[in-house]
């Protein structure tokens, strides 16, 4: 009886370990459409995100026993710089979500596990194998399928598509600069800690931009924070360490899926099956991408998106 219950609590555990991977992913995946819904600026959506999420962070961390006293000032610094490239990736993502297709800027927005694929390569100095070659020619083939049919639409959607991709390069450059604090700190620590110093900076773009800051319907707003900030990334930090890359990337796909379902019922945005063609090849060299990186270079930190 006793092996009979743990091998129960073992398979249900896992069960709500999967729960939480897709339950993550389709939080994040709403978050589009909520930039969309909101009445302040891109930007200005970004930093509230971050700002109203701030004390529950803190409240994670401590549950979680992180610390947030005592970084040395190595630390701090490299916190600074990816805050800032965080900061710059959600402002390049939000704006981009207001100019092109939700399926893009969401495919587009978590193309860090390609570029970081394609940095290991130049750190590395050798060239591709395998299951490599076949994420580098996916990616670039549906990236350009998409990128294309954008051009086809309007410069704008063109535009947009560009500004997403942006967020994906930044994006990864904020793993890799905090990839070695965050197995030493925790995730809820430094993310503590990237949005206190992200708030101002997205605050004071938002400032110099020219956007509406304070929100006339709330609604939207909290519901981002709610469901990037809380929901999403929380269940995606409590699941992540548990599934292998390969698992972690076919998951990931329920956001591009999601968002272009919702982009077709609420905006009337139309794929074709060119579309749809190119984002298969993407989304499968996001897929590959994640299956051939090592834990240690994604860490336990969820996508933005």
């Amino acid at each position: 009886m006793k092996r009979l219950s743990k091998a129960n609590l073992g398979k249900g555990h896992a069960l709500l370990l999967g729960l939480a991977l897709l339950g993550g992913n389709i939080a994040l995946a709403l978050g589009p459409w909520l930039v969309r819904l909101t009445d302040t600026g891109p930007v200005s959506a970004a930093f509230w995100r971050l700002f109203l999420a701030l004390p529950f962070l803190i409240v994670f961390a401590k549950v979680a026993g992180q610390k947030l006293t005592g970084m040395p000032k190595r630390t701090m610094v490299l916190v600074a710089i990816g805050a800032l490239a965080f900061a710059s990736d959600l402002a390049s993502w939000h704006i981009g979500i207001g100019m092109t297709r939700l399926g893009n800027a969401t495919l587009f927005g978590n193309a860090g596990s390609i570029i970081l694929l394609f940095w290991g390569f130049v750190v590395a100095r050798m060239l591709p194998r395998g299951l490599e070659w076949l994420a580098i020619v996916f990616a670039l083939s549906g990236a350009g399928i998409l990128l294309g049919r954008s051009l086809e639409i309007s410069t704008e959607t063109f535009v947009g598509d560009l500004f997403c991709v942006i967020a994906g390069l930044l994006y990864a450059v904020y793993l890799l600069t905090l990839q070695g604090e965050r197995s030493r700190f925790g995730a809820w620590s430094l993310l503590v800690w990237v949005s206190v110093f992200a708030c101002p900076a997205l605050l004071g773009l938002a400032v110099f931009l020219g956007e509406p800051i304070w929100p006339s319907d709330w609604t939207p707003v909290v519901a981002l924070f709610i469901t990037s900030q809380l929901i999403g990334q929380g269940l995606l930090v409590y699941s992540l360490g548990h599934f292998p890359p390969l698992i972690i990337g076919l998951a990931l796909l329920t956001q591009p899926a999601i968002a272009a379902v919702i982009g077709y019922l609420v905006f009337g945005e139309v794929l074709t099956p060119l579309d749809m063609v190119g984002m298969v090849l993407l989304g499968s060299a996001l897929v590959a991408a994640r299956a051939t990186q090592k834990k240690a270079v994604e860490g336990k930190s969820p996508s933005p998106a």
